[in-house]
């Protein structure tokens, strides 16, 4: 069995690789955990998602599956597909988190009938609410996909 050299190219590549590969399972982890949760709240706990919590599960549901598909074979160009819903996700999950904060008024908001989006239900740990537990998936997905897509581009190259 060799070891390769401390300048071998080779034990380069297979670190990336298998960087990448982690870096994407992790965001398989939080996308799945994200959507499991999201559906234990509203099946489970009954609470009702408002209009702004639909948007997000939109962006937030696929990526179990964009991403579990790229893991299979481990295809980092799925990294394409992902990246723009979770980057939309986080515009959505921003704008919820602005809008339960009073930083955007409550007139300016797409919850106009239903259940409104500046409610809160649920408060963990006295701060922590669905917007911003969705609003810390989506950039911690945006920021592995990009270390992803990285490492990946430095496993091509070498």
């Amino acid at each position: 069995m060799s070891h390769p050299l401390p300048g071998d190219s080779g034990a380069s590549v297979q670190s990336d690789a298998s960087s990448a590969w982690s870096l994407l399972f992790l965001c398989w982890v939080i996308a799945s955990a994200s959507t499991l949760g999201s559906l234990f709240f509203s099946m489970v706990m009954g609470r009702e998602p408002c209009v702004l919590c639909w948007y997000q599960r939109i962006f937030m549901f696929p990526l179990p599956l964009v991403l579990g598909m790229g893991l299979l074979r481990f295809d980092p160009r799925c990294v394409r597909y992902a990246l723009p819903l979770a980057i939309t996700g986080t515009g959505f999950a921003l704008y919820h988190c602005l809008l339960y904060l009073g930083v955007i008024p409550e007139r300016m908001t797409a919850c106009t009938q239903g259940v409104s989006c500046a409610d809160v239900d649920v408060e963990l740990a006295g701060f922590i609410t669905i917007p911003l537990l969705s609003l810390a998936a989506f950039v911690a997905i945006v920021v592995l996909l990009v270390a992803t897509h990285r490492a990946a581009a430095r496993q091509t190259a070498a």
